[in-house]
């Protein structure tokens, strides 16, 4: 049977980190603030399977309490989404998400992401969706204060 999860996170940007989004680096003069490397769009990707198993969010799996996880990079965390779809001898069949986000442009990049995805979940690249859409200069993402990010993942799990 299939199951549906989705996912979102925000982070705020900061100064003095790197942008990483999809496990790419991209060149920007700030990056995101948070406990990990703040890729903000593979945690709502996990939280998206996360959800699909029925568990909880990503932040109980690795709290930003938890000085282990303090610079991580989210691949890590995408592992252990599989790994736990893995344990359930399920498959996660696809994930889908988008970016919100005024600047950096994020299309070329695009591709790279989608292979960093793919590898971390054991997933042809073409499996996984990304898109990317600005704000149309609304609210803190139209004024460049962070990015958001939504996803969804279908996994199959048997009855």
């Amino acid at each position: 049977m299939v199951h549906v999860g989705t996912g979102y996170d925000v982070h705020a940007f900061a100064e003095g980190r790197k942008l990483i989004l999809g496990g790419v680096e991209i060149p920007y003069s700030r990056g995101l603030d948070g406990h990990s490397d703040a890729d903000v769009l593979m945690h709502a990707i996990c939280d998206a399977i996360l959800g699909a198993l029925g568990e909880v969010d990503i932040g109980h799996f690795f709290p930003n309490t938890d000085p282990r996880w303090k610079g991580a990079p989210s691949k890590v965390f995408l592992e252990e989404a599989s790994r736990q779809a893995l344990q359930r001898n399920g498959r996660i069949i696809n994930v889908d998400a988008t970016l919100i986000v005024q600047e950096p442009k994020i299309y070329p990049h695009i591709p790279q992401m989608k292979a960093h995805i793919a590898d971390a979940l054991g997933l042809t690249v073409s499996r996984v969706g990304i898109k990317a859409t600005t704000n149309e200069l609304m609210g803190f993402i139209g004024r460049c204060e962070g990015i958001a990010a939504m996803a969804v993942a279908s996994v199959d799990l048997p009855d």
